[in-house]
């Protein structure tokens, strides 16, 4: 597993779903259309996208020099 970090590359809003699928090493399509499906739920999803949105560091800030 790798670290959580948002790519720069296959990204379609902020690169969280890309983000969560490299990290468990799936497909960032399967990340994504479970993310879809779980909003026809009742719940917080969309404040949890926003919230790993602001807390998971971008790619380009998160590499050390």
């Amino acid at each position: 597993m790798s670290t959580l970090v948002r790519p720069r590359d296959d990204r379609l809003i902020a690169g969280v779903c890309a983000a969560l699928a490299r990290r468990f090493d799936v497909s960032s399509s399967t990340v994504r259309v479970v993310f879809l499906v779980s909003c026809l739920l009742p719940g917080p999803q969309v404040l949890v996208y926003l919230a790993l949105w602001i807390l998971v560091p971008d790619e380009r800030r998160a590499t050390v020099p």
